[in-house]
C-alpha cells in the first residue's frame, strides 16, 4: 500500500505542482484546503483564503485524480494567529502572522487532522528545501532565491521537520508553472497572494478597530526627550517607520521605540534606529549542540540581506549582537540564523535588551 501523504492546497500554483510531484513519486495524495477565514463581504483582496482559492484547489484536485477536502478551521485560526496578532501590537510588536499560521496550524492543527487520516508525512508548496542529512532533517533556501521561504520555517522542530515534504524546493517558479501548464493544471498562471487573508487591502489599524482595540493616546518624543506631539495609540506605529509621521523637522524622522507602559513613541533620525545587540525568545534551535557556531549570518525580515552576528546565550533564548555597524530591528518579526543556505535556528525578536 502507498504511503499516505496529506498536501495542504492553498489554491495557489505552488501547492498544485507539490501534489502533482507527490503523486509521481507514488504517493496516496490527500489534498486539504483549511478555510481559515470568512472572507465575504471584504473587497477583493490577493489572498489564499478566499473561496475561489478553495474552488481552484478543488479543481487541481480533480485534474490530479486524488481527494480533496475543505476543512473548516476558522476558529483555531482565530485562536493561534488572529488573536496574538492583536496581542502583539498592543505590546508595540509588529507581529508576522505568516510565520504564526504556519507554526501553529499548517504544521500544528493540520498535523493532528493528517494524522487522523492516517497519512505518515505532511507536505506544503514553499519555496525551501528538506535535506537529510545523518538522520537529520535541515531545512535549506529554495532554488529559487527569489521566492525563498525558509525564513518563516524558523519554528518547525527535529520532529515535525522529520516528518515534512517540501516537494517544489529544488524548482524555480518559472518551472512550476511550466510543469503545471504542461499538466493542464487550472492554477498555472494564477497571481501569487500578497496580502494577509484576514486583513486583506483594509490598513491594520483599520483591521484592529474592527477587533476592539480602541485608541489610546500618548506621547511623541524626540531621542533626546523632546515632546514633538501627541499620537492616537501605538498600535498606528511600527520600529523603523517614517512615513505618516506627519512631524516637521529639520531631517527625516523614524520610529525608533514603541512604549507600551507609557504609551510613548519614541522617533529620531536614521541613524539612531540601529541596534548594536537584541533578545530573540524563544530560540529554536535546528542545529545540534556540536554544530552550533559562535556567530552565523542573521536575517531580520523577509527576504532580507542577512548580516553576521554573534550569540550569547540569555536565560530566555538568545541575545545577538551585530559584527558590523547596528542593523533595524523590529519587535516581533523574526530572527534566523543561516550557515550558508542552511537553517541554524530562529527565534522571536523582543522589546527588550535595547541597550
Amino acid at each position: 500500500m502507498s504511503e499516505t501523504v496529506v498536501i495542504a492546497m492553498s489554491g495557489g500554483v505552488d501547492s498544485s505542482v507539490a501534489a502533482l510531484l507527490l503523486k509521481e513519486q507514488g504517493y496516496k495524495v490527500v489534498g486539504v484546503t483549511l478555510r481559515l477565514y470568512d472572507s465575504c463581504g471584504r473587497p477583493a483582496a490577493k489572498s489564499c483564503c478566499a473561496i475561489e482559492d478553495a474552488a481552484d484547489a478543488r479543481d487541481v484536485a480533480r485534474a490530479l485524480g486524488i481527494e480533496h477536502r475543505l476543512v473548516e478551521h476558522q476558529a483555531a485560526f482565530d485562536a493561534e494567529v488572529i488573536q496574538p496578532f492583536v496581542r502583539s501590537y498592543l505590546r508595540g510588536e509588529t507581529p508576522n502572522p505568516c510565520i504564526m499560521c504556519n507554526e501553529r496550524v499548517k504544521f500544528g492543527t493540520l498535523w493532528e487532522y493528517a494524522m487522523s487520516l492516517g497519512a505518515s508525512k505532511l507536505a506544503t508548496g514553499h519555496h525551501a528545501r528538506m535535506v537529510e542529512r545523518g538522520g537529520r532533517y535541515e531545512i535549506h533556501r529554495g532554488a529559487d532565491r527569489a521566492k525563498d521561504q525558509s525564513y518563516v520555517l524558523f519554528p518547525l522542530t527535529d520532529e515535525q521537520r522529520r516528518r515534512t515534504l517540501l516537494p517544489v524546493g529544488e524548482w524555480t517558479k518559472e518551472e512550476l508553472r511550466a510543469k503545471a501548464r504542461e499538466a493542464g493544471l487550472p492554477t498555472y498562471d494564477k497571481a501569487e497572494s500578497q496580502d494577509i487573508c484576514f486583513v486583506g487591502r483594509r490598513s491594520y489599524t483599520d483591521f484592529l478597530a474592527s477587533r476592539g482595540v480602541t485608541s489610546q493616546p500618548g506621547t511623541v518624543r524626540h531621542v533626546d526627550g523632546e515632546v514633538l506631539g501627541r499620537h492616537d495609540g501605538i498600535h498606528h506605529f511600527t520600529v523603523g517607520q517614517r512615513r505618516g509621521l506627519g512631524i516637521p523637522w529639520s531631517e527625516p524622522l523614524y520610529v525608533t521605540a514603541l512604549n507600551p507602559s507609557t504609551g510613548d513613541v519614541t522617533v529620531g533620525p536614521r541613524s539612531s534606529l540601529g541596534r548594536p545587540r537584541f533578545r530573540v525568545s524563544p530560540w529554536n534551535w535546528h542545529a545540534p549542540p556540536d554544530e552550533r557556531p559562535p556567530e552565523a549570518d542573521i536575517q531580520v525580515r523577509y527576504h532580507q540581506v542577512p548580516k553576521p552576528a554573534r550569540f550569547r546565550e540569555a536565560k530566555e533564548g538568545v541575545v545577538l549582537e551585530w559584527c558590523g555597524d547596528p542593523r533595524v530591528v523590529t519587535p516581533g518579526q523574526a530572527a534566523v540564523a543561516y550557515s550558508g543556505d542552511r537553517v541554524l535556528g530562529g527565534g522571536w525578536i523582543r522589546r527588550e535588551t535595547w541597550r
